[in-house]
């Protein structure tokens, strides 16, 4: 198996009306990741990518059969810094 980088668990950022609002008003990143990925390799890939700490993961399958995780990030960290380095804001 290739070497785990969050890059392999984390897809892409969801832009969305209700993805800005929730980086606005509760420091929630919302992302598209691998349909395989634990709750736990989520928290990993985030905390590893963007050098935060993440207070807690919750995921869902959309209808499209993607994995959507929306990763709450803790206090003192700021969603809106790690959404710009995404390029999303």
């Amino acid at each position: 198996m290739a070497a785990q980088t969050p890059w392999n668990v984390i897809i892409r950022p969801v832009q969305s009306e209700k993805a800005l609002k929730l980086i606005e008003e509760q420091n929630v990143i919302t992302l598209i990741v691998k349909r395989t990925a634990t709750k736990h390799d989520i928290k990993r890939a985030v905390e590893e990518a963007f050098n935060v700490k993440v207070e807690r993961v919750n995921t869902l399958i959309t209808p499209r059969g993607e994995k959507k995780a929306y990763v709450k990030l803790a206090e003192g960290y700021s969603a809106a810094e790690v959404a710009a380095r995404l390029g999303i804001l």
